[in-house]
């Protein structure tokens, strides 16, 4: 029997750190009843941090999908990471969502990682709502917590509560739709809420809430504003449909407010829920591209940013993939988990059904998989079902060649669907096993780590036999370092952290390299020309863009993709200390075969030696990591730390004042950044903190670049 997709919403709950998100999704789960003991993220009890090192940590790393009913509807739920290490987390999962429960701090409003997740989900086109938690907690403050959420998040947000008192006289709730204070049981949490009259001295204060969200509706409907315009008041129906149809449109945000850890808001959160955000079928068809049966190698964003994918061609022919699950199958792969003896897959079903047992093409690879299972996901519990349909989110087993980002589709109906953008790696360490019999297992288990970690690379430097890992920060690595440890029994030694490089070019070159050898008893000829030179990509796009004006009417196609794949693989290893390049754009602008001696050995050698010589020749400059970096102290010690900012190279672009505290908004390279924290305790006697997150690559002043280019 069909589920009834009016019913559904598959949402995510995403912040800042320590805004409370994963507490949220622990009363949503004790409410709906599917869970009868409250777990508390200070224990590592929760249902959805339940891997040994969320426990320990007492954070969330990876996200974890739970489903609960609420009141004859389904919420799936992607309870995401907070730490700006696990951002790709985040990424994926608002990319297969409906919808997301944006959790502020009462007291810090928007934070640095707030503004991050809100942009991601910008870019998905996710409708939002916003709950502003720890109303209880000392410092909180409702219409500060508002107005950052509008001004540092150009939202628009529309209060459709306000609290009652705050920090410890927070009592409850004043629901702006009903007109009706809402009250809750601290001592009894499973006492249904109890509504009365809106206290004498809040009247005022909610009739002037109450007539500026009737304005803020009223504004995105023309029916609204004719009642609105005439003074005529908007029932609770109209105001909450109308509201709705803006929400779904991303024209307003509705803002709701408790504190989760009291058990405070939250029944009324989930109504917000099922109230304001979409259905699977409220949201306007997933366009896809039109895939051209035949080889050939995938560009630009469909290309899940891995060299030598081979696929078919998508052409400009968008596709229509309606939540209809009579259309063709369409489903997407959004996270891999890499276990033995197979991998779990989750995937999104957009459009069709996906029937256990079945088989589907990835035309990204140009290969057919298998679906041998298929699961229904509850933290870490799987419940194995026959059938997914269009709007389920499940995980499968069985496919072997697919990766975070690739679409599955039907056969006879091939599409792609846009894949994932993943920021750069900015931390790298050495690692290497404690003995050289355990070298093979390092690398298998740092391949299964790859696998299922976008922002997690690896690569071994030939030269010195050292294995390099990378990722986003101290935090990630030293999480993926104990997993070898612990899941992959690998016993490894690594180095100190240290800055993720690039390498670029400042200028334009134009080289033409010749191979002509005899292997084997037999010719290898090819000569090429190769142009080198800046490029800024537009977002979503890759860093390194080739582009051949050598016809297949010339050259063979293979020695043209053969050419292409060395471009690219030497590009890896940079000109200057080995580091990958990126931000550049490589012109094939000859090349020439021989009619017997040509073969794709020779045109990818002298691809190599031109692309070294050529951007060598290009004025190579090494690229740094710029990190956002956002700090709260208090107002004494801003001196300090602004002079101790510009010690590091930092550039403060705002300084606003937050109750008695002066948080400062800069960017600073990551090189000058080890050690900060201890320093920051200092400077402020221990009442200062700070967050970081990658803003962007730049080019290494000279004089800094020739002293690291020194010690590598």
């Amino acid at each position: 029997m069909a589920v009834d997709l009016r019913r559904v919403r598959n949402i995510g709950i995403a912040a800042h750190i320590d805004a409370g998100k994963t507490t949220t999704t622990e009363r949503m789960l004790y409410y709906s009843g599917r869970t009868h003991k409250v777990g508390e993220v200070d224990d590592g009890t929760t249902i959805t941090d339940f891997d040994q090192e969320e426990q320990q940590r007492g954070i969330t790393i990876y996200s974890a999908a739970v489903s609960l009913p609420w009141k004859e509807n389904t919420i799936n739920l992607i309870d995401t990471p907070g730490h700006v290490d696990f951002t790709a987390e985040v990424e994926r999962s608002l990319r297969v969502l409906d919808g997301a429960v944006a959790v502020f701090d009462a007291k810090e409003g928007v934070e640095a990682q707030s503004e991050t997740v809100w942009r991601q989900a910008t870019k998905y086109r996710v409708p939002r709502i916003c709950f502003i938690n720890k109303m209880d907690k000392v410092g909180a403050d409702f219409a500060a917590s508002f107005s950052s959420i509008r001004e540092r998040l150009d939202a628009n947000p529309a209060a459709v509560q306000l609290p009652i008192g705050a920090e410890g006289f927070f009592e409850g709730i004043i629901d702006l739709v009903a007109m009706e204070a809402v009250y809750f049981h601290a001592d009894d949490v499973d006492a249904p809420p109890v509504r009365k009259r809106i206290p004498v001295e809040l009247e005022e204060a909610a009739k002037r809430a109450r007539h500026r969200l009737e304005e803020q509706v009223a504004e995105t409907s023309d029916a609204l504003m004719e009642k609105f315009i005439h003074d005529q008041p908007l029932t609770a129906g109209e105001l909450k449909a109308g509201l709705r149809v803006a929400t779904l449109a991303d024209r307003l945000h509705p803002v709701f407010c408790g504190s989760s850890l009291h058990f405070v808001g939250v029944p009324l959160l989930m109504d917000g829920v099922i109230d304001y955000l979409p259905c699977p079928l409220d949201l306007p068809p997933v366009v896809g591209l039109r895939v051209a049966e035949g080889g050939g190698k995938l560009k630009g964003r469909h290309k899940a940013g891995l060299a030598h994918a081979k696929g078919g061609l998508p052409t400009d022919d968008k596709i229509l993939c309606p939540c209809d699950l009579r259309a063709p199958l369409v489903a997407y792969v959004f996270k891999v988990l890499a276990s033995k003896p197979m991998d779990l897959y989750f995937l999104r079903v957009y459009s069709g059904t996906l029937r256990s047992g079945s088989r589907v093409v990835n035309p990204s690879r140009d290969c057919k998989e298998n679906i041998s299972r298929i699961f229904r996901v509850f933290a870490k519990r799987r419940e194995q079902i026959e059938v997914a349909e269009a709007g389920d989110i499940v995980a499968v087993i069985g496919l072997k060649d697919s990766l975070t980002g690739d679409t599955l589709c039907d056969q006879k109906h091939l599409v792609v669907l846009e894949t994932i953008e993943f920021p750069e790696t900015v931390v790298s360490m050495s690692i290497e096993p404690q003995s050289s019999a355990e070298r093979e297992k390092l690398i298998e288990a740092l391949t299964m780590l790859a696998r299922e970690n976008p922002t997690f690379k690896y690569r071994l430097n030939e030269e010195t036999g050292q294995t390099l890992i990378s990722g986003m920060g101290e935090l990630h690595l030293e999480v993926l370092v104990n997993r070898l440890k612990r899941d992959y029994h690998v016993d490894v030694r690594v180095g100190k952290p240290r800055v993720s490089y690039r390498e670029t070019v400042c200028a334009a070159a134009e080289v033409e390299e010749e191979f002509n050898r005899q292997i084997g008893g037999r010719g290898h000829f090819a000569r090429v020309r190769l142009r080198v030179e800046p490029y800024v990509p537009e977002p979503g796009q890759e860093h390194i863009l080739f582009v051949s004006q050598v016809s297949g009417a010339k050259i063979q196609r293979s020695f043209l993709e053969s050419a292409e794949a060395a471009v690219r693989d030497t590009a890896q290893t940079g000109v200057l200390a080995g580091n990958p390049m990126m931000n550049i754009k490589v012109t094939l602008v000859d090349a020439q075969e021989h009619e017997t001696d040509s073969s794709e050995v020779a045109f990818d050698a002298a691809s190599r030696r031109c692309f070294d010589k050529v951007a060598a020749a290009a004025s190579p400059a090494l690229m740094e990591p710029i990190m956002k970096l956002q700090i709260a102290t208090p107002e004494a010690y801003f001196g300090v730390v602004s002079n101790d900012l510009s010690r590091r190279r930092g550039v403060v672009q705002d300084a606003r004042l937050r109750g008695d505290h002066r948080v400062i908004d800069a960017v600073v390279p990551l090189r000058e950044m080890f050690g900060y924290a201890s320093d920051l305790r200092s400077l402020t006697q221990g009442r200062g903190s700070w967050t970081m997150e990658p803003s962007h690559y730049a080019v290494v002043p000279p004089a800094i670049a020739d002293t690291i280019l020194a010690v590598v």
